[in-house]
């Protein structure tokens, strides 16, 4: 079998909380596994309708969601569910609830592998920190029937010097402090890196228009922003399948690099 298709019959579900969660956590893997055959799906939460971009939540998060396809076809992702979970309510949803539907999805798909947040939330966001703790309930829930989890945590640094590239920009995807994405992440296992899906990764953030429009993440040169962002963390949980998984395929472990 080709290397082009040596994924084919594995399914990878990310699983998030707001339309461009995806793309700026593990766009780049998502993007490589499809290109190499694996059925990629997305599970996104909320619609994002309290997200940056002001007027009406409703039509905002008809915006985001219509942005969410366009950002998987960027990115080669072939099935995507939408729920409508309040944006910035998720801590406060019945937890079982959102584990149900976490539970549902993955009954449906059969992943082998499911990626989600770190406990960090890529920058301590309370919406995704909520989803890192139920969809690891739920996958622990699954018992024998479970797939892998993985968590995703971004390099700390990245989006500061981001910004930097384009002093005065509106903050990316609202966050007044850039420093914050990665910081006090948990240290990882895996590193993703490939400039090349980071090219599709960022096509599919900037599909995103509604969040990147007049932030540093537009108006950087497209090749600078693949480099900056081509770098991705992962560590696996410890609850779901053991096994090797396409993530060790696609990544490194933390060890080989620092030899």
């Amino acid at each position: 079998m080709s290397q082009a298709a040596d994924l084919a019959g594995v399914t990878l579900l990310g699983v998030f909380a707001h339309p461009d969660d995806e793309s700026l956590a593990c766009g780049a893997l998502l993007a490589a596994a499809a290109g190499r055959g694996a059925r990629t799906a997305l599970l996104c939460l909320t619609r994002g309708e309290a997200g940056p971009g002001g007027g009406d939540p409703q039509r905002l998060g008809e915006v985001r969601s219509a942005e969410l396809g366009q950002a998987a076809r960027a990115l080669g992702v072939t099935d995507v569910t939408i729920l409508d979970h309040h944006d910035g309510m998720l801590p406060f949803v019945e937890p079982g609830v959102l584990e149900q539907d976490v539970t549902r999805v993955i009954r449906r798909l059969g992943p082998e592998v499911v990626i989600t947040f770190d406990l960090d939330g890529l920058y301590w966001h309370p919406d995704h920190v909520a989803v890192h703790e139920r969809v690891t309930a739920a996958v622990d829930g699954l018992g024998d029937a479970a797939p892998a989890l993985w968590y995703v945590s971004m390099p700390e640094g990245v989006m500061t010097a981001l910004a930097a590239t384009a002093p005065g920009a509106a903050p990316p995807f609202g966050v007044a402090d850039p420093d914050g994405f990665g910081a006090l992440a948990p240290a990882p296992t895996m590193i993703f890196s490939d400039e090349r899906a980071a090219e599709r990764k960022v096509a599919a953030i900037l599909s995103h228009r509604s969040q990147t429009d007049g932030t540093a993440l537009a108006l950087a040169d497209l090749r600078l922003a693949a480099s900056l962002l081509a770098t991705e963390h992962y560590r696996r949980a410890d609850v779901g399948a053991r096994g090797e998984t396409l993530v060790e395929r696609l990544a490194v472990p933390v060890t080989a690099i620092r030899a």
